[in-house]
């Protein structure tokens, strides 16, 4: 991340935003939308303007007036940036996203399908790794996660 909040994009993660931008053009900058949710998330989500929109239909298909919709409407719209990539490929990470996730220097992708995530390296690798491996420490010693992209069977 340079002086002005800028983080170059990954090129993989810049096609996707491409292609789920209904309103991207060849030489245009896409477009995205970063979540940065309540106190308890200490990274930001990037959606893409399909994977936006489709969380946008699945709160609008809530129970108007129900306490999820509402809840779900702030953590949403109440707590994200619309933005775009500019011409470099870097994204612009305004003040108070930073400050919110402790960034500084450098920061660490990761990809999740038409999201990514941008975390603090740092605390990624205290709270995500561990995380995962106390995850994998539950699993039998000879397990192998892949298993679980064919389903397990008896389940």
């Amino acid at each position: 991340m340079d002086a002005k909040g800028r983080v170059s994009i990954p090129a993989s993660f810049r096609r996707v935003l491409e292609a789920s931008d209904p309103n991207w053009q060849p030489g245009g900058n896409p477009e995205l939308v970063i979540v940065y949710g309540d106190h308890r998330r200490k990274y930001l989500e990037c959606y893409t303007m399909e994977a936006i929109d489709e969380v946008d239909a699945k709160i609008d298909a809530l129970p108007r007036g129900s306490m999820q919709r509402k809840m779900l409407q702030r953590l949403f719209h109440g707590q994200s940036f619309p933005t775009t990539v500019d011409e470099t490929g870097r994204l612009v990470l305004p003040a108070k996203l930073r400050n919110k996730i402790g960034l500084e220097g450098e920061a660490f992708f990761i990809a999740a399908g038409d999201t990514f995530q941008i975390w603090k390296p740092e605390t990624y690798e205290a709270e995500e790794l561990a995380a995962t491996e106390e995850w994998l420490d539950e699993l039998p010693e000879d397990f192998d996660p892949m298993q679980f992209l064919d389903g397990i069977e008896g389940a």
